[in-house]
């Protein structure tokens, strides 16, 4: 059934997958900046850094990537007892539908990818990181956590990126659990002797690991088939999925092939492309799917994440989206979560894009807050704005407000084109979108002073700067509505709720 269309309930049912994912996690960090000079001390370019970020890379971006497709995810790992560990340990806990198990190991060094960037072209990779066998006692901590773990999940996804978490006696073990509990197990490799990876369901090595790992050529189809079934037979592997770049997948049994074209439009980056196939095929087949289905949604999702910047991840609407050979409306993929939004930051500052944010209730949109808007989308690039909920906005304004629900007052605001994201927030003050999307501009309206406008240590601290806004005198909400009250009647049927619907 792996037409396009009749995808979407194999999407639809992500929402009930969980994964139970083990494997070697990273911090991926990007300086990005410009290039204008050469080094007077050697014949080396000069990068002036204009911004960092970070994220999960490794293991890691298989959870993230599991996250944006709904499912959940049981995550076990080792970290060193390092600041880099903690950084990962706050990371993972900021995502929905993560349990993780976080192993600290003094004797351990988190692993760190640093990536130098001037606009989107990457002149340097740093690497800092432990590449050893985690220790005896950290192993039985792995193979305990999981065998109590495994009967609530569907599948378990083994991520190896070689630094020493899946050992070849772990991996052993944690094939053994998850087959005698009936789990498929899926594996993205790492090295050349994949015998480590006996009686796993599915591997997924692209076409360079694929050869390096049979010594055999993998130039055309025939020969992919062939190397893969040479695994299958060799190493004792079920399946195969081989990924071939621009030329797509091949799905490979002892009995039968699939080949899947390539599905991307428009290839910006390849960079965690792995991960998003790997992720996709656990998540689909913890939830029962047939294999061909899931290779058909993975091969999907891989054409969507290489038209992105970086170590990126696919999301539910946009798979949808694709299958459907539609795009989400422009309104509608400006609403986005949190993390969504800082992965689309990430990708505007690394492109030397100023971002900006401003924030506020936007409650029956009028003069001012154009005013607003406008002035904040010339003081930079991109704008997000941070829009209050409906229960927060009660807090702030009392029991009768909002007069518009959060959704429509998002989409007025994402159908402006001085707009570029919208991100609600449910907390007191928009503190902790800001820190963790750290704009270059923050703007707020002239009745506030520097000092007293929330986040404005926080962005100038990272290099950036506060816009105070011209206020547009005269308009307001909250006079509005006291002007709408003010008639006879038209207050009763304020508080009855009844109002909104006349605006």
């Amino acid at each position: 059934m792996n037409d396009r269309p009749s995808l979407v309930p194999l999407v639809e049912r992500l929402a009930d997958a969980r994964v139970l994912c083990v494997g070697d996690i990273m911090l991926d960090r990007f300086v990005t900046g410009d290039v204008e000079r050469i080094s007077p001390e050697a014949p080396i370019p000069v990068l002036r850094i204009t911004s960092e970020t970070t994220m999960l890379g490794g293991a890691g971006n298989v959870v993230r990537n599991i996250t944006t497709l709904g499912g959940k995810v049981r995550f076990v790992s080792v970290l060193g007892d390092d600041d880099a560990g903690r950084e990962v340990a706050d990371m993972v806990n900021t995502y929905n539908g993560v349990e993780a198990d976080l192993l600290s190991d003094p004797d351990r060094e988190t692993a760190i990818k640093t990536r130098f960037l001037a606009g989107n072209q990457q002149m340097l990779r740093a690497d800092k990181e432990t590449v050893s066998d985690i220790s005896a006692d950290r192993a039985d901590q792995v193979l305990d956590t999981v065998e109590r773990e495994i009967p609530s999940c569907g599948a378990l996804m083994l991520s190896d990126y070689g630094k020493g978490v899946l050992t070849n006696t772990v991996l052993q073990r944690l094939i053994a659990i998850a087959r005698n509990a009936g789990v498929p197990v899926i594996v993205d490799p790492k090295g050349t002797d994949y015998t480590c990876y006996r009686g796993a369901t599915l591997v997924t090595p692209n076409r360079k690991e694929l050869e390096q790992a049979t010594g055999m050529k993998t130039a055309s189809p025939d020969d992919v088939i062939a190397a893969a079934r040479y695994l299958i037979e060799t190493a004792g592997i079920e399946t195969v999925l081989a990924t071939r770049s621009a030329d797509g997948m091949s799905l490979v049994s002892a009995v039968h092939v699939d080949h899947l074209p390539a599905e991307a439009r428009e290839v910006f980056d390849v960079s965690g492309a792995g991960d998003t196939v790997a992720a996709t095929m656990s998540a689909a087949l913890s939830t029962g799917a047939d294999m061909k289905d899931a290779a058909a949604l993975a091969n999907t999702a891989a054409g969507i994440v290489v038209g992105k910047f970086g170590t990126a991840t696919v999301y539910m609407a946009e798979l949808i989206a694709s299958l459907h050979h539609q795009s989400v409306s422009e309104a509608e993929a400006k609403v986005q979560t949190d993390h969504e939004t800082a992965e689309r930051i990430a990708v505007w500052q690394r492109q030397g894009l100023k971002v900006g944010f401003t924030n506020g209730c936007f409650d029956l949109l009028h003069p001012g807050h154009l005013s607003l808007l406008n002035q904040a989308k010339a003081a930079c690039d991109r704008l997000i704005v941070g829009l209050n909920t409906d229960a927060s906005v009660k807090r702030l304004k009392g029991p009768n407000r909002p007069l518009q629900s959060e959704s429509a007052r998002a989409q007025v605001l994402a159908s402006l084109t001085t707009v570029d994201a919208v991100v609600l927030f449910d907390d007191e003050t928009p503190l902790r979108l800001i820190e963790m999307f750290l704009p270059d501009i923050l703007v707020k309206g002239a009745d506030y002073t520097e000092d007293t406008v929330v986040g404005a240590g926080v962005v100038k601290q990272n290099g950036g700067r506060v816009v105070l806004a011209k206020l547009a005198d005269g308009f307001s909400t909250t006079a509005t509505v006291d002007r709408i009250t003010g008639f006879g009647g038209c207050g009763d049927f304020l508080n009855a709720r009844a109002v909104p619907a006349f605006f």
